[in-house]
């Protein structure tokens, strides 16, 4: 008896001695700069006066809702989040059908597939800054468009096409991940109702729908709610490719947040937009956490 009490105590102190530095990292980088960032939102703080800062109360949040630019970012971070979530989702569910089988050499077409995840968002986005060059004899998507006789199109340098160019180059670089993780439910689907409904006479749509989808319920569910957390916090696309422009047609809300902190050095402004940020981050979460438990 005493060996077993011994025994626990034991595994409780290494629990403790194991969870006590994830917490105090959690605590460092995360909980403490939340509190900080939410302090320094009710003042006017600049870093260039780090000893001069005041309480202001509410201003910085009554200055947010009548700023055009931030109701911009908002408006553009939500029509990046509502393009990009459903079509890097579906392309990810693609490619893992594709990829699925147990065929020799598919390893190949996933590692392919993938190796977009594991390359630099920096280095991606350069890349199709060039594909996407409005001179046809600079961009390779242009030459192509000219050479069907087609006027060459400004992806990049017109608004209405800027934000949609580039939620599509960003559900190419990251649908790889969420490929992966399609395939791995694909894999725990077991064999034998893919048999049983071939024997029942069920076509490859009708396995699909009533065997496929239904297995990868909760999958779904998880790679919908990670990609939405994912779309929301958008940056490097718009600084490498864009600067915000054209038009502040893809300034998004932590590219605004960096502006105003790091360009303009207006830090308490730039927490009180980090601030409804956070707001608006864990709001959409829980409403898709219980529009996804309702189903």
């Amino acid at each position: 008896m005493k060996t077993k009490t011994r025994k626990k105590k034991y595994e409780k102190r290494a629990a403790y001695i194991f969870v006590i530095p994830a917490v105090l990292l959690l605590f460092a980088f995360l909980i403490l700069p939340g509190i900080s960032t939410i302090r320094y939102a009710f003042t006017d703080y600049n870093i260039m006066r780090p000893d001069d800062i005041n309480f202001i109360g509410l201003q910085n949040f009554i200055n947010l809702f009548q700023d055009k630019d931030f109701l911009k970012s908002i408006w553009n971070t939500f029509h990046f989040t509502i393009f990009v979530v459903p079509f890097q989702c579906l392309l990810a569910l693609g490619l893992a059908l594709l990829v699925s089988s147990r065929r020799r050499g598919v390893s190949i077409f996933r590692a392919a597939y993938f190796s977009p995840m594991v390359t630099s968002m920096v280095v991606v986005a350069i890349l199709w800054s060039v594909l996407y060059n409005p001179n046809p004899n600079n961009g390779l998507i242009n030459a192509f468009i000219v050479k069907l006789g087609l006027e060459p199109i400004g992806f990049l340098s017109n608004p209405k096409t800027a934000m949609n160019s580039i939620v599509f180059m960003s559900a190419w670089q990251a649908a790889g991940y969420q490929m992966m993780i399609f395939l791995a439910g694909l894999q725990g689907i077991p064999e034998e109702q893919y048999e049983a409904g071939a024997i029942d006479g069920a076509g490859s749509i009708r396995r699909f729908i009533y065997i496929t989808l239904p297995g990868l319920k909760n999958v779904i569910k998880y790679v919908i709610m990670i990609t939405m957390i994912q779309a929301m916090k958008i940056f490097t696309q718009p600084y490498v490719m864009t600067k915000g422009g054209p038009q502040n047609a893809t300034r998004t809300l932590v590219y605004y947040i960096y502006e105003q902190g790091f360009q303009s050095r207006n830090f308490g402004y730039a927490c009180a937009v980090a601030t409804i940020f956070f707001v608006i981050v864990i709001s959409m979460s829980l409403v898709l956490k219980k529009i996804i438990k309702a189903d």
